[in-house]
């Protein structure tokens, strides 16, 4: 199997071999294929803290053999956080059945620009299953949902603000945002940068962006202050236009798409699961 890996040089080469550690214990220890494994966190989204954890997720897969029980395993393999490292996965068939309703975290894991181990194939399939049978009616409630939780827990007193929170809430707004002025596309990109960039935002609402972006990226602790006016304006109006078509369009899981997932995760089970491979890995610059 190829291994494809894409490490920026500002990661901590030690919180780096630390997660690569995990993956190979967790490899051993529950006896799976991990053919995906990247950073989910502020770091994959391009607005980390300078003590932001390291918080790797993955996708694995196990041998056909598993299966074949009447005492069903655990979906999620999970590990105690241990310093500044978060390692916990799903279970190929839970990542599928997600992606059907809508849940936007495994579209977003298979978009990250921060790659542990990916095996391209695994990761290519399982974008274009999504681009094709993923609803955008289901992933923009679920950003919605999103959105507001964030609102509601953290920007509830505009003028008493944590700074840094507002991140929370601004990036499902900007996937929304996307989805409402991309129509003919499904998936959202993951990076908030590219999600701003394609936003089409005003200038006043992206320059202060950019610059809680740099305040963030140098300072653990950006103190508590008032909410900019046209950041608040940007999430409430987009919240609201989300909110008036929530529910409205959005479709059933059919027949064929259930069947798609099945055959995909026959077909990987039996491509990685049955044999377990290993390959020397294919390292590309970020």
């Amino acid at each position: 199997m190829e291994v494809f890996r894409a490490i920026p040089d500002d990661l901590s080469p030690a919180a780096v071999a630390g997660v690569d550690a995990m993956l190979a214990a967790i490899r051993q220890e529950e006896g799976v294929d991990i053919p995906l494994a990247i950073e989910s966190g502020s770091r994959a989204w391009g607005f980390p803290s300078p003590d932001s954890d390291y918080d790797c997720r993955f996708i694995y897969v196990r041998p056909a053999r598993h299966h074949l029980t009447i005492w069903p395993r655990r979906d999620v393999i999970e590990r105690p956080i241990s310093d500044e490292l978060d390692v916990n996965g799903w279970d190929l068939s839970k990542a599928l059945r997600l992606a059907l309703k809508g849940n936007a975290v495994v579209i977003e894991w298979l978009q990250s620009p921060i790659v542990y181990s990916a095996d391209p194939v695994f990761r290519d399939d399982l974008l274009a299953f999504a681009e094709r049978f993923t609803d955008r009616a289901r992933l923009a409630s679920h950003y919605l949902h999103l959105g507001q939780r964030q609102v509601a827990r953290h920007l509830a007193e505009p003028q008493n603000v944590a700074l840094k929170k507002i991140f929370y809430a601004l990036r499902p707004t900007a996937a929304l945002r996307w989805l409402r002025l991309h129509p003919d596309r499904t998936l959202p990109p993951m990076h908030f940068p590219t999600l701003v960039s394609q936003g089409d935002l005003s200038q006043e609402v992206r320059d202060l962006i950019d610059d809680l972006m740099a305040q963030k990226a140098v300072s653990r602790e950006m103190g508590v202050g008032l909410m900019p006016a046209s950041i608040l304006a940007f999430v409430r109006e987009e919240l609201e236009k989300a909110a008036a078509l929530d529910g409205l369009e959005r479709r059933p899981v059919t027949d064929q798409a259930r069947s798609a997932a099945d055959a995909l995760f026959e077909a990987t089970t039996l491509r990685l699961g049955s044999a377990r491979r290993t390959a020397t890995p294919l390292l590309e610059p970020v």
